[in-house]
């Protein structure tokens, strides 16, 4: 191509001139994403070491024997394929069985009955998120994020220029939100304040009282909560789950779930956006009209996929369920014993939720430990144990351990943990 009616002397001179480049925004989203800190993390580990690796890092516990999901749901993944019903496009909100499924489910920890037409059927959670972040992010526009938290949550605020402000969770209080600080951040620019509960990545669950207390902050505030309760009823401590809707006669709420976590199928991305809104403040404030027009340029899960939710839901048995509950007390309890004869980690909180536990890493006790991030990286190297650091939760010199895994293999990683620590440990120095 000529300029000016000069050609380019040289191909990198061409090269040069070329209008497109990365975008930075990708770039600061996915350096810090779960997936992306621990992709950096297993590249560590050596690929002639002589141990497999242990993942304690990622919420997927499907590939261990204990956590496979029923063959109820199996069989009705192949039936709905096998029926032919559901090799069609689904409406943009989703097939209605599937919504109609979705809010009885959901309606039986509820005091009033949701309909279908306050299901938005989604690819998942994590697109349930996007989904929601992108309809609040109008300019100016800021909203509140937990600290830990996930990162995914942060990430698409990036993308949609959406101001985040962190209010933390109080570790010596179960993890309960700093409600005065959740105050001081919000102005009259503040949209809406994130929950996730039960909590990955702290393994806690909220009190009912405390919720109450969050509803009518909110409502003090004018801002809706958004609700994430991927992990719902996974709780085996002495706090029961209640859902955040059920105070949606207080404030408005947005709720996220799906059937990745309880159901043990997070490659399944059968996920929902419900208005737990009985007053109806999010479709007369035509929040509701900004879902589904964005629904309306995205993509849609599978369609057979919804199509299997109706007997997934209706058939899956309460032995599945409570095998699942039995299995993640006995290996919480495990974490939970294993890491207190570690020297260098202290655990604030015994996980009673979810597939998680927050940590404390106290690096004054190792030798040639930098930080969370340089611990994780060497452990993987030394040890092939996997376990994210707090860092990628603006958490540094924290660590998440995920206790969801065979529990054979936990000892297994947890030992290796102890071993690595024991290692790098301080020598005292003895006065003559």
């Amino acid at each position: 191509m000529e300029e000016n009616g000069k050609k380019p002397s040289t191909e990198a001179e061409a090269e040069e001139r070329w209008q497109f480049g990365p975008n930075k925004a990708v770039e600061v989203a996915g350096g810090r994403s779960i997936r992306g800190t621990l992709n950096k993390i297993i590249a560590c580990v050596e690929e002639t070491g002589p141990r497999p690796m242990i993942p304690l890092g990622h919420g997927d516990p499907s590939v261990f024997p204990s956590f496979r999901t029923t063959s109820i749901a199996e069989d009705a993944i192949v039936e709905a394929v096998r029926s032919a019903k559901y090799n069609n496009y689904s409406l943009t909100n989703g097939v209605l069985t599937a919504r109609l499924a979705i809010a009885e489910y959901l309606s039986k920890d509820l005091p009033y009955q949701l309909s279908p037409d306050d299901v938005f059927v989604t690819a998942g959670c994590a697109q349930a998120i996007e989904i929601v972040i992108t309809a609040l992010a109008r300019p100016d526009a800021n909203i509140l994020l937990p600290r830990p938290g996930f990162p995914l949550y942060e990430a698409r605020c990036t993308f949609n220029h959406l101001e985040m402000r962190h209010f933390d969770l109080i570790p010596e209080k179960g993890w309960e939100v700093d409600l005065d600080q959740v105050e001081k951040l919000a102005d009259e620019n503040t949209v809406a304040i994130v929950l996730i509960n039960p909590n990955n990545p702290c393994g806690s669950v909220l009190k009912y009282q405390h919720m109450e207390e969050i509803a009518k902050t909110a409502k003090k505030l004018g801002i809706m909560v958004v609700t994430d309760e991927v992990y719902d009823h996974l709780t085996f401590g002495s706090n029961p789950f209640v859902p955040m809707g059920a105070l949606g006669d207080i404030v408005p709420v947005l709720t996220l779930g799906s059937i990745s976590k309880r159901w043990v199928v997070p490659g399944w991305r059968l996920g929902w956006i419900v208005t737990t809104d009985p007053k109806h403040i999010l479709r007369k404030t035509k929040f509701v009209d900004s879902i589904r027009s964005y629904l309306d340029i995205t993509t849609d899960p599978a369609t057979f996929i919804q199509g299997a939710v109706p007997q997934i839901i209706k058939n899956t048995k309460d032995d599945f369920f409570n095998n699942i509950i039995h299995v993640l007390r006995d290996t919480a309890e495990i974490c939970y014993n294993k890491i207190k004869d570690i020297k260098c980690i202290t655990c604030p909180h015994k996980p009673e939720a979810s597939m998680f536990v927050m940590v404390k890493l106290n690096i004054s006790y190792l030798e040639n430990i930098s930080d969370d991030v340089d611990f994780c990286s060497k452990l993987a190297k030394e040890e092939s144990v996997i376990v994210l650091p707090g860092s990628a939760l603006d958490m540094k010199n924290w660590l998440r351990i995920t206790f969801a895994a065979e529990p054979t293999s936990l000892v297994v990683g947890l030992e290796r943990l102890e071993s690595f620590c024991k290692r790098h440990e301080k020598v005292e120095q003895i006065s003559p």
